[in-house]
């Protein structure tokens, strides 16, 4: 039976390397582990570590192809990826004057020798402890990514797991590094790690709906009343967090009765499809005189003072899963914040993160989420990394999109970050717009911010026009969790980040600053982010991008981008710049929960061939580890003058409902003759042309059956070509300036006069009253145009 400490393992004895693979001596031992990767030891004791630890729990691996030449006092050993050099018994340091000297690792075929404490400069980094801090400048820590080729994980501090599931110091401080060693081979070097380390899990589906969370002093009527208000603005909700308030001030592992009661509002939120989270913090005291108190003392005896749970140990961690985590999951508690902020006790986080996980899953066979600062002790087991209490403003906003693809770097996929930042700053709907959007296309969608009334977090508490943009990206979230969820288990069972940043397949983008935020976001999309002021004459953002190699179109417009080039547009508050591949099938739900859906958009962007397999489950057990899930195949044909789209359930088709509603878009496609077929039988459907895409609607489809739509017409698709002189005419057209005004600009701007001239006719217009913020932003375009 599984335990709570060892919950992540599968066998205890899979943390003992083979024999085979091992090379030791009186201090020091060498394991390789894979022809990239190589375990390095050194203790003056001799005493080397067998047991798992915090971060490593598996190390038998296969056996590993090495080649050694060795005398009494040197040994080289070569595998197809790197030479190790070692003077025999000798500390790996030998100083700053001569690094490497004792020993060091050459990548065959290069110049490049890594040895130890490496400086590491080119590894591109990983995420830190946390922002609470962030000044405007980002602090990184180091990742697994470098153009050097090689990386570091030392597990040289971590706690060990002894026979009885119990973490423990190691009993002699010695030297455990794991190097990797894998040239430009990242994908190897993750999937490396992830055997080392375990592979992230499968998150709750849930978990990938809009969260709300306000350090407020709820009680239950304004808690029902806040759900009833995103419910009656058609504004799905899946998850709400409680702050520091659920507790009084005496027993911090019990709901306030004063305040909340908890089983009335469990039954609500589950009348409401809401899952209920909390805000703990280990560091607070349980107060004599209190319940807890009493039960704590049963076991602990002669208690005098408070009851402090810090620092952990064996009995202290016993008191707070019995009492408290145990308690929160009968309670029906859904998800645990744990808002403990100390950098120097990070092992705390990572214990209280692994005990709520493997509780649920032990005593309610669940997935148990937990949310916390970066342990960095391999995260993505058991934890969403929250990112801290952020300053509202632009600062932090800019750095949050390299923040979350640079967590890819750890191996790293969730990463939340509050929602228009947490406090401080001005208000603003431009800057809370932009953070929305970015939550959208990122792995988790927390709205969130400190106690204050102040606080604009609910969207109906901007104008009628703001509500309607913050509403259409929030239900556009709900609509791709089916996508988002497939996209997380893809991770989980082959560890590929759901984020991925763009140098990954462009290294030069890292140096330049108008691109370096860009990220592939799924398997379809590449995301370019807002993170700066629109200019408020044209009220747009100016958006300089850079398209990867192929055809892409707009997620929202359709126009279609060729690849590998440079490209400026122009976006309202409305518009975010989100590109899909052609060929892409982006499957959605039309539902306003998170369960599997009965209504399904299936948005196809044509251009070639394509096929996706949409995987369910239900969302929250752990029995799809047993093959309690189901797989749909989604298949598009393409040809210039036809379409087909098979769908067809391959596996367990009961685990998902009988029959569905689907409202299939075909990207920038004319109307065409429409055959349909469920199984055997002809079946028909509505059909129309909705912004330029040919939507067809199908009513009670059997999932168990194969769905076919065939499309017919003459070059079915349309170009939508991306023009930028579209672009510049709607920003004319929205300008306060008189129309005879604006024929003359037109006809400046779109004559064949080189750029050149057309600035110099443009400031001509000073005579015709034009304004001069006008005449300057004018000359900007065509710089803009210019660089096209």
């Amino acid at each position: 039976m599984k335990t709570i400490g060892g919950y992540h393992i599968g066998n205890y004895e899979d943390s003992i390397s083979i024999k085979d693979n091992i090379i030791s001596g009186k201090r020091y031992r060498f394991t390789f582990l894979t022809d990239r990767l190589v375990r390095l030891e050194y203790n003056s004791n001799g005493v080397f570590v067998d047991t798992p630890t915090q971060n490593v729990i598996f190390r038998k691996f296969p056996k590993v192809n090495f080649k050694i030449s060795q005398s009494e006092t040197i040994m080289q050993i070569e595998t197809s990826y790197f030479t190790l050099a070692y003077d025999k018994e000798k500390p790996f340091t030998s100083g700053k004057l001569t690094p490497g000297n004792n020993l060091r690792i050459t990548l065959n075929n290069t110049d490049k020798i890594w040895y130890y404490q490496h400086p590491e400069a080119r590894n591109f980094g990983g995420i830190n402890y946390s922002l609470d801090d962030f000044n405007g400048k980002l602090k990184l820590s180091r990742g697994l990514y470098s153009t050097d080729g090689f990386a570091v994980l030392d597990d040289s501090d971590s706690l060990v797991l002894d026979q009885s599931s119990n973490y423990k110091v190691r009993d002699t401080k010695g030297i455990d590094i794991y190097v990797f060693m894998y040239k430009k081979d990242l994908g190897l070097c993750l999937q490396d790690y992830y055997t080392l380390t375990g592979y992230p899990s499968l998150i709750p589906r849930y978990a990938l709906g809009n969260w709300w969370y306000k350090n407020s002093k709820y009680t239950n009527a304004e808690i029902e009343k806040l759900i009833s208000d995103f419910k009656e603005e058609e504004i799905p909700i899946s998850t709400l967090v409680l702050g520091n308030y659920w507790h009084n001030n005496l027993d911090p592992l019990l709901f306030d009765n004063n305040n909340i009661d908890i089983l009335k509002l469990k039954n609500f939120l589950n009348a409401n499809n809401t899952k209920l989270g909390i805000t703990i913090n280990p560091e607070l005291p349980v107060k004599k005189d209190t319940l807890s108190y009493q039960n704590i003392s049963k076991t602990v005896t002669n208690l005098q003072n408070d009851y402090n749970f810090l620092p952990l140990d064996i009995t202290s961690l016993n008191m707070y899963a019995t009492y408290g985590i145990r308690n929160w999951i009968s309670s029906g508690i859904d998800a645990l914040l744990i808002d403990y902020n100390n950098i120097k006790d990070k092992n705390t986080l990572a214990i209280l993160d692994q005990y709520n996980y493997a509780m649920n899953g032990l005593l309610l066979n669940k997935r148990g989420l937990s949310l916390s600062r970066n342990h960095q002790i391999s995260p993505h087991r058991d934890t969403i990394i929250w990112n801290g209490k952020t300053k509202v403003g632009w600062d932090t906003l800019e750095i949050l999109p390299r923040y979350y693809s640079t967590a890819s770097n750890n191996g790293i996929s969730f990463v939340a970050s509050a929602i228009g930042g947490y406090y401080g700053g001005i208000e603003n709907f431009e800057l809370y717009i932009r953070y929305i959007q970015l939550g959208v296309f990122s792995t988790m969608m927390i709205i969130a911010c400190d106690d204050g009334k102040y606080y604009r977090r609910e969207p109906w508490r901007w104008n009628a026009a703001e509500s309607l943009i913050i509403k259409k990206y929030l239900t556009l979230r709900n609509k791709l969790i089916p996508y988002i969820y497939t996209e997380g288990y893809i991770y989980h069972k082959t560890g590929s980040p759901i984020i991925q940043p763009l140098y990954y397949k462009y290294p030069k983008i890292y140096d330049e600053p108008l691109y370096k935020n860009q990220y592939f976001f799924c398997s379809e999309m590449l995301v370019c982010p807002i993170t700066k002021k629109k200019n408020i004459i044209m009220n747009r953002v100016v958006q300089r991008m850079f398209i990867p190699e192929g055809v892409w179109y707009e997620l929202e417009s359709g126009k279609k981008y060729i690849g590998n080039k440079y490209y400026m547009s122009f976006y309202k508050d409305e518009d975010y710049p989100v590109f899909v591949k052609e060929g892409s099938i982006i499957i959605m739900s039309l539902d306003n929960t998170t369960e599997l859906p009965t209504n399904m958009e299936i948005d196809i962007f044509p251009g070639k061939n394509g096929s996706y397999k949409l995987y369910e489950d239900d969302g929250i057990s752990n029995n799809y580890k047993n093959g309690g899930f189901s797989i749909t195949n989604y298949e598009f044909n393409y040809n210039k003058d036809s379409y087909q789209l098979i769908i067809s359930n391959t596996n367990n088709p009961g685990l998902i409902p009988s029959t569905r509603n689907y409202k299939i878009r075909f990207k920038n496609t004319k109307l065409a003759n429409i055959t349909i077929t469920s199984g055997t039988n002809k079946i028909s459907g509505k059909s129309y042309i909705e912004k330029n895409d040919l939507v067809i609607e199908l009513s009670n489809i059997s999932t168990g059956s194969e769905l076919k739509v065939i499309c017919e017409a003459e070059n079915i698709l349309s170009s939508m070509e991306r023009l930028i002189n579209d672009d510049i005419k709607g920003i004319l057209e929205d300008l306060e300036i008189e129309t005879t005004l604006k024929e003359k600009i037109d006809s400046i701007l779109f004559s064949d006069l080189p750029i050149k001239k057309k600035r110099i006719q443009v400031r001509k217009l000073k005579k015709a009253k034009l304004e001069p913020k006008f005449i300057k932003m004018f000359i900007g375009l065509l710089e803009y145009i210019e660089t096209v």
